[in-house]
């Protein structure tokens, strides 16, 4: 036990700090979407020209550079629009940082993993916590020149991240690439301009509080008309009064409709985007708004009514109900998707898998669903699994962090908590100690299934390997536990879990048992069954005899 690790605690995860909506636009004429063409290509072009110079300015960025892009900005469009591309760029060149951040770790983490096989005998094999030396000369060679590859890469990320060096690509880097795959990705150079074009649109405005309908550039009022303020350049094209331009289509957002329209009265700020889907030819428009910050429920509320322990897999959640006491509750459910497909699709697939499970455990009656703080980052590298290109695939395709961030949103309209535990050890130990005890003919328990048993229980304060049978379940569930092993004696120690006074169905004083002589008639009178006599020598009974009284079944 000394080479486990430490585990770190459970804890309840924030709510949702915000709400996006989307609506499509329909019945846009073509003078419509000439406009909504010009005016995302023109803000468009100023975007890219304001983060080519936040790029420029690397560390040495301020709030006078912040001032004098967002002056120089506004001589094109206007205050809002300069605003809300400036914060666009910070946004972005802040994101490339982060990921320039985690691709210097990954290097790292596959620089130790080649030296420590590279310092290996040739041939020696490896632990489950680390691997063995290589197999022969050749692939000791290769890898000690992937070794000087990264090392090489690595010094390079290290002085960008020194000297504030970003690379970004306003359109995306996959879709730049695919300009030089057309024939594979199945579109035409046209085809391709347009979607990049789009891409590289600014339809986007940032809500301001106070002002008319929560955003003056992009107006929705609440009988569903759209109308944007055109930038200086664009002026001519208004249709309606203060340059704006109103649109033919009208929105009825159909999800949380009653509270984005309590917020528009209200005057309260709502950021809006306009987006067009070239491949099917759609314009949408999404609305968005940040919620206060809630105070999450303590750990203790959300145990109090018992808690559905959740198994992350490739391809379904294995859960698992479980009451206060971390006893399971009835049979695993499993609920599957699909991650195969576009990202559309599997977006879909989460939606509708998480769709299930909340509606589940709020029919089961809990208050928080257990999942593992899943993070696969150091677990993608090659170095470390080697040939196993598929387990990497398997994991690398896994989207825990869209995972957890559209779990915690889904629950919380549901009034579900969500409790993050440590993944260590709940598969290994789940199924050690869960799968064989809960398997019946009539039940059969996964290694998935058992996992979410371990991680109910770890969710609830209770050691997964407290209780590895049903007939312990069962006592525990009557108010105490199992009796001591050994010789049943109290030289193993007491139960490790008795009831307190009061409870009800508690085992109670236990009632003499030398009321009468041994052979003798009992109490009342009467005799339960005759006696026969036996020509068997017999060693005399002892006159103090341990009896144990049944539990009784409480309703």
């Amino acid at each position: 036990m000394g080479g486990l690790r430490k585990l770190a605690a459970s804890f309840v995860a924030p709510g949702p700090c915000g709400v996006a909506v989307r609506d499509r636009l329909k019945h846009l004429t073509p003078q419509d979407e000439r406009v909504l063409r010009a005016v995302g290509a023109h803000q468009g072009a100023l975007a890219s020209g304001d983060l080519k110079v936040r790029c420029v300015d690397g560390l040495e960025h301020g709030a006078q550079t912040w001032a004098a892009r967002k002056r120089d900005l506004t001589k094109e469009s206007s205050s809002r629009i300069a605003g809300a591309i400036t914060k666009a760029t910070h946004d972005q060149w802040a994101l490339a940082r982060r990921c320039q951040a985690a691709y210097i770790q990954n290097l790292d983490a596959g620089i130790r993993s080649l030296r420590h096989r590279l310092s290996l005998p040739l041939g020696e094999k490896g632990t489950k916590r680390a691997a063995g030396g290589y197999r022969s000369k050749g692939e000791w060679f290769r890898k000690s020149r992937r070794l000087a590859s990264l090392e090489a890469r690595h010094t390079a990320a290290v002085a960008e991240w020194q000297a504030g060096r970003v690379r970004v690509v306003r359109g995306g880097k996959r879709l730049l690439n695919t300009r030089h795959h057309l024939t594979e990705a199945g579109l035409t150079e046209d085809r391709w301009r347009e979607r990049w074009e789009a891409e590289r649109w600014f339809l986007a405005a940032d809500g301001e509080s106070g002002k008319r309908f929560g955003n003056e550039t992009i107006r929705v009022t609440p009988d569903g008309e759209v109308s944007v303020r055109l930038p200086v350049p664009l002026a001519h094209l208004a249709n309606a009064r203060h340059g704006r331009y109103v649109l033919a289509s009208t929105v009825a957002f159909a999800h949380r409709g009653a509270e984005w329209a309590d917020r528009i009265e209200a005057n309260r700020a709502v950021a809006y985007r306009i987006h067009l889907d070239t491949e099917r030819g759609r314009w949408y428009l999404t609305a968005s708004w940040q919620r206060p910050a809630v105070k999450t429920i303590p750990l203790e509320t959300a145990r109090a009514r018992g808690m559905v322990g959740v198994d992350t897999n490739a391809d379904h959640f294995a859960a698992y109900r479980l009451d206060r006491h971390g006893n399971p509750i009835g049979g695993p459910r499993r609920f599957f998707y699909d991650l195969s497909g576009t990202t559309t699709h599997r977006d879909a697939q989460f939606r509708h898998a998480l769709t299930r499970l909340i509606n589940w455990a709020r029919c089961a009656g809990v208050a928080a669903i257990g999942i593992e703080d899943l993070d696969f980052t150091p677990e993608k590298t090659r170095e470390k699994h080697g040939s196993r290109k598929r387990f990497r695939q398997l994991i690398s395709g896994m989207p825990t962090g869209k995972l957890k961030a559209r779990l915690v949103s889904m629950a919380a309209e549901h009034g579900l908590s969500i409790v993050a535990v440590d993944p260590a050890y709940t598969s290994m130990w789940g199924a050690q100690h869960w799968q064989k005890p809960l398997t019946t003919p009539h039940r059969k328990m996964s290694r998935h299934d058992a996992a979410g048993i371990a991680i109910g229980r770890r969710a609830l304060g209770h050691p997964v390997r407290d209780g590895v049978s049903p007939a312990r379940t069962e006592l525990r569930a009557r108010g105490r536990t199992a009796p001591p092993p050994h010789d049943q004696s109290d030289r193993a120690g007491h139960r490790t879990t008795q009831a307190a006074p009061g409870t009800r169905g508690r085992e109670g004083t236990r009632p003499p048992t030398t009321d009468r002589p041994p052979g003798g008639p009992s109490p009342s009178g009467k005799r339960k069954r005759g006696t026969s006599a036996s020509n068997t020598v017999r060693d005399a009974p002892s006159t103090h005899r341990w009896v144990q009284d049944s539990l009784m079944c409480t309703g």
